[in-house]
């Protein structure tokens, strides 16, 4: 089964900033990378921190949502909750495993991607060729463990604020 992390990061690694409200959010307004995402993990398990959960608002559709928290009271109706990335990840086997390419999708935040790339299979990462300023950066990873499979680019335009390249890695 392949466990997949899936991110949009600007070229100094920046993933996301706070709102005025603190929730968290996306520094930049990239629709084609939204339907991106959507494409790739509608109907799988997205794993995700409360943070990325507060982020979104909502369950995201047709997919297995599963939500990592250390709040062992938190609650949120249409999610999963559980409290470490090995239950999260069984969770997603169990609901992957009838699917004909089971693929499990993490999907944030900085924490929750840190936690998972030790036992990640790929990455699925929009670089957006632009700085941007914010509070969650994507984590470090090492170029010889790693190795591009594609690199889709797509220029700036009147709905993309700023060039980005669709890529994906893999584990050598």
């Amino acid at each position: 089964m392949t466990i997949s992390l899936i991110a949009a990061m600007a070229q100094n690694r920046i993933i996301g900033q706070d709102r005025p409200d603190g929730r968290p959010d996306l520094p930049w307004h990239l629709p084609d990378d939204f339907a991106y995402f959507k494409q790739k993990t509608s109907g799988h398990a997205i794993i995700m921190g409360r943070k990325s959960l507060d982020a979104l608002g909502k369950p995201l559709p047709k997919r297995t949502n599963i939500v990592i928290t250390r709040n062992p009271n938190f609650q949120f109706d249409g999610v999963q909750i559980v409290n470490d990335l090995d239950t999260a990840l069984e969770a997603a086997r169990q609901a992957e495993a009838k699917r004909e390419n089971p693929e499990i999708f993490i999907i944030g935040g900085a924490e929750i991607y840190a936690l998972a790339l030790p036992v990640a299979d790929r990455i699925y990462l929009t670089e957006v060729q632009r700085t941007y300023e914010g509070n969650a950066s994507f984590p470090e990873f090492d170029m010889t463990v790693w190795h591009e499979v594609s690199r889709q680019p797509h220029p700036a335009d009147d709905r993309h604020e700023a060039a980005f390249d669709f890529v994906v890695y893999e584990r050598s």
